[in-house]
Order: structure tokens, then sequence, then C-alpha cells
């Protein structure tokens, strides 16, 4: 009796996964951004026997605290999970820019947890309106809070906000933790009493996701009368209102607060302050050139 072979078709081999294709990519991206730095641009010694260009896997662990050896599988492209915190831990030690930082997280197939110093959705055309309505105050805000733009009379309304890391101009976040943003504020407990019952409405729609889980651990983690509003579990809505402030340049303003929405939901928005009353009206036209002679002073040598 004889058998008969089988006839067998070669296997072709199986395309590469994209989470694997992400993995040797992000590997290389951090091989690469590690050898391109200097010890001392980090404030590490170089030493004598120094044969690695840049840092070292073990410095990159040490000035993002994790362990050296997770770092190595990192780079080496092992199946690991990184989270949105050591991601941010690796962009600052590596000294990563806007568009850099970016890149790593899309490799990593998650989403930055803080707002860009240069944000895609904030257009000339978007900043060229907030200097329109100069005198009165103006920003570009999220559903989270995150200042994404502003103009000159509201970067000097609470404090200067140009000194604030990008990475912390989040409104909520320096209601609670920025002791001038707060001292600028009159009716300050029931302003904060308020954001957090609106966060807490907004945040709704945005539970699963990491860069408002790391907003709302921080603010845990720094603030006790943030976690004093939030045990409450009070929600409201967005709406107009009157404030006060008490601005260390010019004193005491008050204006009327309007959300002009971007969206047909509670997403991006401009925010604006305008005058309640003639005095304050003239106070923000001080504020205003207060805020030019800060920007003009250097070139003019004042």
């Amino acid at each position: 009796m004889t058998t008969m072979a089988r006839e067998t078709t070669p296997r072709t081999p199986e395309a590469p996964r994209d989470a694997d294709v992400r993995r040797h990519e992000l590997a290389a991206f951090l091989r690469s951004r590690r050898e391109r730095i200097a010890p001392e641009q980090v404030g590490l010694p170089r030493g004598r026997r120094r044969r690695t260009p840049g840092l070292r896997r073990e410095e990159v662990a040490q000035l993002s605290a994790v362990g050296v050896t997770w770092y190595t599988w990192l780079e080496q492209a092992r199946d690991i999970q990184v989270s949105v915190q050591v991601l941010d831990a690796l962009a600052r030690a590596l000294l990563l820019d806007p568009s850099e930082r970016a890149h790593l997280f899309r490799l990593a197939g998650t989403a930055d947890p803080t707002p860009a110093t240069t944000c895609p959705s904030v257009t000339p055309a978007m900043r060229a309106v907030l200097e329109q309505v100069e005198p009165f105050p103006a920003c570009l805000q999220n559903s989270r809070y995150d200042i994404l733009a502003h103009n000159r009379t509201y970067g000097l309304l609470l404090c200067d906000l140009d000194t604030v890391p990008p990475e912390d101009r989040n409104c909520i976040l320096l209601s609670y933790t920025h002791a001038e943003w707060q001292s600028s504020i009159v009716h300050l407990e029931e302003t904060q009493r308020l954001m957090a019952a609106r966060f807490r409405a907004t945040m709704a729609g945005h539970l699963t996701e990491p860069a408002w889980k790391m907003l709302l651990d921080r603010l845990h983690k720094e603030s006790p009368a943030f976690r004093t509003a939030w045990d409450r579990h009070e929600v409201v809505s967005h709406r107009s209102k009157r404030k006060e402030f008490r601005n260390r340049h010019v004193g005491r303003i008050t204006v009327d607060h309007t959300d002009l929405w971007l969206t047909p939901g509670t997403g991006p928005r401009i925010v604006t302050y305008v005058p309640a009353d003639e005095e304050s009206r003239e106070r923000l036209e001080r504020l205003q050139a207060i805020a030019l002679s800060k920007e003009t002073g250097p070139q003019l040598g004042l």
C-alpha cells in the first residue's frame, strides 16, 4: 500500500505586530536620545573612563528614579508596561523638546498627561483673538483646566504666569497649590469648592484617561483642601459668574467671567474676564500697560 505525500505550502513569515514595532522604535529612540546628552548637561561628572557616548543607562535610570534593570529592558524592547509617570520622568531626564516628547508618548501608545508649550490646536488666529480682546484678560483652556494660551493681561492677573512651568499651568492646580494665585482670588474657598465640583462633573466623561487621573492624583497629594472639597462629591455645571481679584500691581478688580465654547461639548473654550465697572476697566488698562512694559523692557534697555 502506497501513501501519497502531502503537498506542503511554505509558511509565510508572520508580519511583525504593531506593538513589537513600537517597542523596537521606542528602544532605538531612547538610546539615541541618551547618547546625545553630555553628563555635564544634567549635572553629572564625566569621569576619566567614560567610553559610552552621552549618558549611561544607569545614569538615565537614576535621573528618572526607575530601576536600572527595568530601564535596560526598555532599551532592549522587552514586552513590559510603561506608565505615563515613567514616560514623563524619562522625557525630563533626557531633556526632550515638545516634539520629541510627543513622539515618545506616541511610540508608547499612550496620551501625554501634560500640555505642551505649543499646542497644535492653538492656531495663530486663536492667539490673535486673545490679543484683540485686551485689555480684557483672556485665555484658552481645555476641559481639564489646562491653560493652553493666554494674552498678556491674563498673564499678570493672578500671578506672573510666564514664571510658571508649562506643565503646571492649570487653573485648578494653581488655585489649590500656588500661593500668589490663591492670594489674588478674593473669595478663595468658594472658588476652590466650585472648581472641584466642576472638575468632578467634567471628569465623569474622562475617568479612564491617564492625564485626568494624574492631575487628580497630584491634587490629592499636594492639597488637603482639595481632598476635603473632593470628598463632598458635589457637582456643578459651568456658568458665567462675577469674580473679584486682588492684583498685586493695580489692586482690586471686579470682572464678569464668560466661557466661549469652541466645540458643541464642554471641551476647549476661551475664558474672558470683562470689567464690571469703570474702575476695574481702568485698572485692567494699567495692567495691560505693565504687561507691555515687561515685554518690551529688555529691548529698550529698561
